[in-house]
Parts: structure tokens; sequence; C-alpha cells
């Protein structure tokens, strides 16, 4: 008897194991074995377990597309031609078709490029196969739609690059618009790209002065953009030395030339939320060659000092496509309300209200709308979710989601989001709703709020904004004299519940902790051992740290947001020298990550607030007052 009982324990273990492992798990270890094989680069194991599949395994697709991806970094033809015809729906050969047409596009093999062309989905191009796309219709000597969406500071995809040059050489650009996308992309320090788009185009760049552009020569365009770039460059570490530069230069540059680096030094002060001289050097500045964000920090610097009749003049003055952001029409509709001009804001309150953003709920409350989340919600039907169950995109993405939890794969779940992603496309409210809610059953959170966000007429608050793990958060949130709409409305926005998530940068679990911050929490709250990934240990770690933030930053849940995302000292440094409107503060945060975070909290907040059944508080009121300095 002694010697049967290990024996019984290691079966019984096995049978519990195999119990707890999803159907199919041959397969599906077969499938981890492929996904091994593709990042290890085995070609032949790939090849061998991509033959093998069994007809009926729903993700018997997934080698064959990882070995065709592999394929096209080898220039395979035959072998994406094959998987295209074998698998002709879903995200997988959608995904295969865009980088086959680059890599078509780059060989300029035009004639299967445009048979191809024909077959990929619009809302499927990504950014570079569109350019290659317009490339083939300059070739045939058709213009190219949009190309000022180059004029700002970022580099380009090849494709994109070869666009720009194409175009040029047929004249459809101009000189003065190629110099000022050379000047950008010095702007944005990508000099090695700005010289390959002056060598391409045959602009006069002076390549040796921008190595040292303190001594280039006015005397010439080339000389003038180094010098330009130079005074750009210095102004991130010195502004004063930039601004003396510029003020010595500028007789000698081109009105142009001094007019872009004017509104780079206004865009670099406004960052550092020097107002003031930011307003100065906009004033100076070329209101032509200013990019969307350009005009967005103007407006933001007239707004940090409350000069209303100056954010009035520039939010008019902004190009269409960036006076129409809903964040704009508010902040124009609230300075002409400043202004006593308050019968021209109700029209311009009621466009930025349409949505569930943050502004709109600000601009809803601004026309004496209260935020309600109505009883009766849409609900779909059982045969409304049988079917959208029975879908076999979703079918996939669910498979995927079983394996990647049981065997914690982190990128299958990544393949898991992309199917859903691609089965909601064009779906109606109902169909959407039935996704989110299969999402909710399967505790696929962040794909059921992906689909419930999305509907346009027929909304599920319950659905848009989840409450899993409701009794660990709300016990942590009432121990501690925390908001629980407002963990909620964090959590929401860190994690999307996912309990495994982890961030770029090392954050993990629902409330994103990063390993220091834990440990520091853990040692403040006596924790002698704990994990960071288990659910009711993050809640525990996350809401205390919360509430640490909270307390040391004068009692004030905008500006913990911004710690909880950036740190408290930053949120801090970015408190003014006198009390500040919230709103005001969350809009002039430098860092675009931080002031959206910040901005999605506080509404998200108010959402579970309201479906909470809390004290009605209008999200303005939750934005309060920032104290000084």
């Amino acid at each position: 008897m002694t010697r049967l009982f290990p024996t019984l324990c290691a079966l019984s273990l096995s049978l519990v194991l195999a119990s707890a492992l999803p159907a199919h798990a041959g397969n599906n270890e077969d499938l981890i074995a492929a996904r091994d094989a593709y990042r290890n680069n085995d070609i032949g194991k790939l090849s061998a377990i991509a033959g093998s599949m069994p007809s009926g395994f729903i993700l018997k697709d997934y080698p064959s597309y990882w070995l065709t991806l592999k394929a096209l970094d080898r220039d395979n033809d035959s072998q994406v031609i094959g998987f295209l015809n074998s698998v002709r729906e879903g995200w997988m050969p959608e995904k295969i078709r865009n980088e086959w047409l680059k890599k078509l596009g780059k060989r300029e093999d035009w004639g299967s490029f445009a048979a191809e062309w024909k077959k990929l989905p619009e809302d499927a191009r990504d950014e570079e196969s569109i350019c290659y796309g317009q490339l083939q219709d300059v070739r045939q000597g058709k213009n190219a739609d949009d190309l000022n969406r180059f004029l700002d500071m970022r580099p380009a995809p090849d494709g994109c690059n070869q666009l720009i040059t194409a175009a040029a050489a047929k004249g459809m650009l101009t000189q003065d618009w190629l110099w000022r996308r050379v000047r950008l992309l010095l702007a944005g320090n990508f000099v090695t790209q700005a010289r390959q788009l002056a060598e391409a185009t045959n602009l006069p760049l002076d390549s040796a002065a921008l190595n040292n552009p303190a001594n280039a020569s006015a005397a010439s365009p080339g000389g003038q953009e180094a010098i330009t770039y130079g005074i750009v460059s210095k102004a991130r570490s010195d502004s004063n030395a930039a601004v003396s530069r510029l003020l010595a230069v500028e007789p000698a540059l081109s009105k142009e030339r001094s007019g872009f680096a004017w509104g780079q030094l206004a865009l670099l002060s406004a960052r550092k939320q020097l107002m003031a001289q930011a307003l100065q050097w906009y004033a100076k500045a070329d209101p032509q060659q200013l990019t969307a964000e350009q005009w967005e920090w103007w407006a933001r610097a007239a707004l940090r000092g409350e000069q209303w009749a100056a954010l009035e003049q520039v939010t008019r003055a902004m190009p269409a496509a960036v006076a129409d952001k809903p964040a704009w029409q508010y902040w124009r509709a609230r300075s002409l309300k400043q202004l006593g001009r308050g019968n021209e804001a109700p029209p311009l309150f009621a466009k930025a209200s349409i949505g569930h953003h943050y502004y709109a709920l600000l601009s809803l409350e601004e026309l004496g709308n209260a935020l309600s989340t109505p009883a009766n919600k849409t609900t779909p039907s059982a045969a409304d979710i049988s079917t959208m169950k029975a879908n076999p995109a979703i079918q996939r993405a669910l498979a995927l989601l079983d394996i990647s939890n049981a065997y914690g794969k982190s990128e299958l779940r990544s393949d898991a989001q992309r199917e859903w992603r691609w089965a909601m496309r064009g779906r109606n409210d109902m169909e959407l709703l039935a996704a989110a809610e299969i999402g909710r059953r399967e505790a696929f959170y962040d794909m059921a709020i992906y689909s419930a966000e999305r509907t346009k007429e027929d909304h599920d608050y319950s659905l848009r904004y989840l409450t899993p793990y409701r009794d660990v958060t709300q016990r942590y949130a009432r121990q501690l004299d925390v908001d629980d709409a407002w963990v909620y409305g964090l959590i929401r926005q860190e994690s999307r519940f996912i309990t495994a998530a982890k961030s770029g940068v090392g954050a993990s679990g629902l409330m994103q902790l990063m390993p220091s911050t834990a440990k520091w929490v853990a040692k403040k709250m006596g924790l002698g051992s704990y994990s960071v990934t288990d659910i009711d240990t993050n809640v525990q770690l996350g809401t205390w740290y919360l509430r640490y933030v909270r307390d040391s930053l004068s009692g004030n849940e905008v500006m913990a947001t911004a710690a909880y995302n950036a740190g408290p000292g930053r949120a801090r440094a970015w408190q003014d020298s006198r009390p500040l409107d919230g709103t005001i503060y969350a809009e002039t945060i430098p860092f675009s990550e931080t002031r959206d975070y910040v901005q999605k909290v506080m509404a998200n907040a108010a959402y579970y607030a309201s479906t909470f059944g809390h004290a009605n508080i209008s999200l303005k009121t939750r934005m309060g007052t920032i104290p000084a300095r």
C-alpha cells in the first residue's frame, strides 16, 4: 500500500492537470510549438507543424500564417499566394496582403501590386501600403491625395518617402513644400531622413553645415536651413541662447525660416509651461507653417494664463481639422462665455457634446445636462449572442484566449485581440452588444469594452463600464476612504481589467504597479511577502498608493491621477503660482500620454459614479481647483 500511494497521487495529479487544460490540448501544444519555432526562426519545424494541423482545429491556419510571414522575408511569393488562396477571410490574410503589397511596391512589381491592391479592403490598409497605392497612381499620371499629411515632425515609412519623391518629380509638390518637409524633419531631429529627402529631390541642403550649424553661412538656402536647425536644436537645452542666436541672424534669414524658427521656439516654451514666453514667440511665428501640435500648444499657452480673448482668437484661426476637435470646440465656447459672448457658445458646446468622452461630458454640463446612465439598457437576445458566438473569428479569439490563459502565452492573447477587433468591423449596435456580453462572460474584459464602446445609438453602460472584481475593489476603497468610482476609472484606463497586463516598462496587474512602487508600498503596509500579479494584492497595493499620492497632493484627485501616471514630482511641477481650474491644469499637462490619461480616468470616474448611484457630482466639479504651488 505504501508503494502504491505515490503512484495513485501522481495519477490523480496528472488527471487534475489534464482537466485544467483547454480542449484539443495536443493541438494547442503543437500551436505553441509552432509559435516558438516562428520566434526561433526554425523554418523546418514550423513547416512540419503547419503541414500536420488537423482540418477541424479552429486555429489550424496560424502555423501557416507564421510560415508565410517568414516567406515574405525571403520574397517567397509562392508561399504567400498559397496562403492567400487557402485563407480568404480574417485579419491574417489582410496582414499578409498588406505586407506583400509593400514588398511588391518596393520591388516595383506594379502588375502584381495592382491585382492585389483591389483585394485589400480600404479599412485594412496601413500607412505604407496606402503610400504605395498612391505611388502607383502617380506613376500613371494621377494626382496623389492629401500629401500635406506629411508636413509634421515625424519620419515616414520607405513607401511614403518614395511617394513624396515621385510626386516631386511629377511637379505635384513645390520646392517650398519640400523645404518645409525637410525643415520639419530637422526640427524633429530626423537628420538622416531630411538629408535623404533633400538629395532625392535635388534640394541644395548643406549637409556639412548641418554638422556645425553655428558656422553655417546664410548666403545659401542650404546654409539657412542649417542655421535654423541649429537654433531649434539649441532651444531644447537653452532657450535663451537660441533666442539670442535667432535675433542675431534673423535679418539674414528668409521670412519663412525665421517664422518657422519662432514657431518651434514657441512650441518648446509652451511644453515647458513657459506660457508668457511661448505667446511672445508665437506672435513672431509664421502661422502657415504651424503643425497641428503647434496650434494646440498656442491655444494651451493662452488658456494657462486664462487669456480668454487670445484663446478665442487662436481657436478661431486654427485650421479646420484642428478647430473641429471636441477639445477646441469646448475651449472656444468656454472662452466666448468668459468674454461675455455666451450666446455664441451653445452650438459649439452641442457639437463637442457628441459622444461619451471627457469633452462631451464637460460640454453637456455647460448646456445644463447632468450625466445619467439610463436604466433601460439595450440587451441583446440569447439568439443574438448565440449567432455572434458562432462567428469563426470570435471562436478563434476565444480559443486563443483560453490557450494564452492556460499556458501563460501573452503573444497569443494579442492575436486573440486582433481576431476580435477584426470581427467587430461593420457591426450594428446589437451585434456589438452581443459581442460585448460574450466578452464579459468569458472574462475577455478589454474586448467587451472595445465592442460596447462602438455602439452609436443603443448602449449598455454596464458593459462600457464593467465592474469585475467588485468585492475586492470596494473593500479596499472603503478601508482606505477612497472613491471606488475613481479607483475603477483608473483601473479601466490602466489595464482594461486584464489581470496579467504588463507594460513595456514593467508595470503589472490591474492597477499597473511598477516593481519598485509595489515593493515600497508593501514595506509601508508591513507585507512580508506578496505577489503583485495577485488580484487582491494588486488592488490593495494600488489603492493604498493612490490614497498616499492623493494625501500628499492636497487631497486633490486630479493631481493624484497625474501623479499615478507620471510621478508626484511632475504633478507638483505642473501646478501654477496661483490656484488653477482643474480642467485647465489637465489641459496643459506637457506629456500627451499623461494629459489623455488624466482626462480619461476622471471621465471614467464620473460614469462609474453614475453607475454606482453615487451623489451626482458634475465632472467639472470633480476636476475641482488645483491649489497654488
